[in-house]
C-alpha cells in the first residue's frame, strides 16, 4: 500500500511538470546503504584545498596537537551537520532543491538555491580546479622538458600559460565525468576512494621517514605562536566552511538512503574516519617537509614536488586530483545542476546547468582567490557567512517549527500556486537569512569593530547560531495558508 501511495503521488507530481530528479524517491530508488555513505566523501576529504587550509593553521601558529584537535573537531561538527540536515531528506526522499521550499517558501527558495547552486558552486569549482591545475604542472614538468617555460612571461588574466593548459585539461576531465550521470558518479565515488587512500598513506610514510621519524613531527613547532584561543576557533570554522556547501545540500545524497540510520551511521563513520587519516597525513606532509627541507610549505603540491621518485610524484598528484575531482563533482556541479533545474526547468537540465557553472567558475578568475592564506580565509568567511545561515534556518524550520513533519502537498504545487506561504516567500526566513549573512560578513570590512571581526572569524558558526536562534524566536509570525496539522507523509 505504501509503495502504491508513493507511485500515485509521483504520478500527480509528474502531471504538474516536475522532472524525475525532483520527485520523492520510492523504496526501490532508495538504494544507498551504510557503505555508500562511508565512501561518498572518503576520497574527497583528501583534496588540495583542504591541505592548503590546514597549512594555514601552522602559519597562524597552531601546534601539531592543536592542528590535530582542530581537524578532528571539524570532522565531528561536519558529521553532525550532515546527519541533522540530511535527516528530513532521508525520511521523505526529497532532494535539497525541493526541501528548500518548505523552509523558505516556493518562491523564496530561489534565494538559498542560487547561493548554493550558482554562487558557491561557481566559486568552489573554480578554486578547486585551479589548485588541481597547479598540481598537474608539477606532473607535466617532470616529463615535458621546459614545460613551465611555455609562453615565457605571458599571462592570461594573471594566469601563466602552463597553468592555463593544465586547467583546461582538468576542466574537461571534470566536466566529462559529471556528464556521465549519477550512475557513473556512484561508481566513481565507490572505487576511487580506496585508491586515494593507498597512495595517501604512502605519502604519510614518506614524510615521516624524511623527517626522521614520528617524534620530530609531534615535537614540531611553527615559526609563529598562536595569538589567542580565538584563532583556534577561527581555524575550525574555516575547515568546516570547506564542507559547508555539502552540509547545506546533503539532502541531494541522503534522499537516496535506505533508512535514516544508514545515512547517520555511514556519514559519521566515513567523515570522522577519513578525517583521522587526513589529519595524520596532512600534519606529516606539512611538518615533515619543513623539518627535512628547512622551509615552510603552504601548498601541499610543493611538498610532493620534493619527492625524488617520479613514480611516487605521479601517483600522489593523481590521487589528490581524484579526491579534488570527487569534491567538485559531488559537492558542486551536481548540486548546481539540481538547483538551477528546479529554479528554471524550462531553461536548464542538470547537465547544462552544471556546464554553465564550470564556465562561470573560470570567468571569475579563481586563481586570484587561492594566491595566499589571507585570500583563502576571506573566501571561507564569505562561504561560511552564506551557508551557516541557510543551514540554521533549515534546521530550525524542520526540527522546531515543523516538528519533523512535512506537508508535501504544500511543496509540490502546480505552477502559479504559492504553497504554504501566501506570497510564496517565507518572509521571516528571508529576513533572518539576510541579517545572519550581513552580521558576520560585515566584519571582513569593518575592522574597527572588534565584535564584528570576531563574528567574521567564526563566520560559519556565527551565521548558523544567529539564524537558528532568530528563526526559532520569530517563525510564529509567519502567515501560512495551511496549518501543519494537515500532512501528507510520502515515503516515510
Amino acid at each position: 500500500m505504501e509503495h502504491a501511495k508513493i507511485e500515485q503521488s509521483n504520478q500527480d507530481y509528474r502531471a504538474l511538470g516536475y522532472s524525475e530528479e525532483l520527485l520523492p524517491k520510492g523504496p526501490q530508488e532508495r538504494d544507498w546503504g551504510i557503505f555508500n555513505y562511508i565512501t561518498v566523501w572518503m576520497g574527497a576529504v583528501h583534496n588540495i584545498m583542504s591541505y592548503m587550509t590546514v597549512a594555514g593553521f601552522f602559519v597562524l601558529g597552531l601546534s601539531v596537537n592543536q592542528v590535530f584537535l582542530a581537524i578532528m573537531l571539524s570532522a565531528v561538527i561536519v558529521s553532525a551537520g550532515y546527519c541533522l540536515n540530511g535527516y528530513s531528506a532521508s525520511k521523505y526522499g526529497i532532494p535539497f532543491a525541493i526541501l528548500l521550499r518548505d523552509s523558505f517558501g516556493v518562491k523564496g527558495s530561489i534565494i538559498p538555491a542560487l547561493c548554493r547552486g550558482l554562487i558557491a558552486g561557481v566559486v568552489f569549482f573554480g578554486t578547486t580546479t585551479v589548485v588541481g591545475a597547479q598540481s598537474l604542472n608539477v606532473l607535466f614538468a617532470r616529463f615535458i622538458p621546459n614545460y613551465m617555460s611555455i609562453g615565457g612571461d605571458f599571462t592570461i588574466f594573471g594566469l601563466d600559460v602552463p597553468t592555463m593548459i593544465s586547467y583546461i585539461i582538468l576542466w574537461v576531465i571534470t566536466v566529462l565525468l559529471f556528464l556521465g550521470g549519477m550512475d557513473m558518479l556512484t561508481v566513481f565515488g565507490k572505487y576511487s576512494s580506496p585508491i586515494v587512500y593507498i597512495f595517501i598513506i604512502g605519502a604519510a610514510i614518506w614524510a615521516i621517514n624524511i623527517a626522521g621519524g614520528i617524534r620530530p613531527i609531534v615535537e614540531y613547532k611553527p615559526s609563529t605562536t598562536m595569538e589567542s584561543p580565538l584563532v583556534f576557533i577561527a581555524c575550525v570554522s574555516a575547515l568546516v566552511s570547506n564542507w559547508a556547501g555539502p552540509i547545506v545540500n546533503i539532502a541531494d545524497f541522503t534522499h537516496r538512503a535506505k533508512s535514516p540510520k544508514a545515512m547517520i551511521y555511514g556519514l559519521s563513520i566515513g567523515m570522522i574516519g577519513s578525517y583521522l587519516l587526513f589529519a595524520i597525513t596532512c600534519i606529516s606532509l606539512i611538518a615533515g617537509t619543513e623539518i627535512a627541507f628547512g622551509q615552510p610549505i603552504f601548498n601541499i603540491v610543493d611538498a610532493i614536488d620534493k619527492i625524488q621518485n617520479p613514480f611516487s610524484v605521479i601517483v600522489l598528484i593523481l590521487a589528490l586530483n581524484v579526491g579534488a575531482t570527487a569534491f567538485v563533482v559531488f559537492g558542486n556541479l551536481l548540486p548546481s545542476g539540481l538547483q538551477m533545474t528546479t529554479l528554471f526547468p524550462k531553461v536548464f537540465t542538470v547537465k547544462t546547468a552544471g556546464i554553465l557553472t564550470a564556465i562561470i567558475g573560470t570567468v571569475i578568475l579563481p586563481w586570484k582567490l587561492v594566491s595566499s592564506t589571507e585570500t583563502l580565509f576571506f573566501f571561507y568567511s564569505f562561504i561560511g557567512s552564506m551557508f551557516g545561515p541557510i543551514a540554521g534556518i533549515m534546521l530550525s524550520s524542520f526540527f522546531i517549527e515543523r516538528k519533523r513533519r512535512l506537508d508535501l502537498s504544500m511543496i509540490y504545487v502546480e505552477e502559479g500556486h504559492n504553497g504554504a506561504y501566501k506570497s510564496g516567500y517565507n518572509i521571516v526566513a528571508c529576513i533572518v537569512l539576510l541579517i545572519s549573512f550581513l552580521l558576520p560578513m560585515s566584519g571582513a570590512f569593518l575592522k574597527s569593530v572588534p565584535f564584528l571581526v570576531q563574528l567574521n572569524n567564526f563566520a560559519f558558526f556565527s551565521g548558523l547560531i544567529v539564524s537558528f536562534i532568530l528563526y526559532t524566536l520569530l517563525y510564529k509570525f509567519n502567515q501560512q495558508n495551511v496549518q501543519n496539522s494537515v500532512e501528507k507523509e510520502v515515503g516515510v
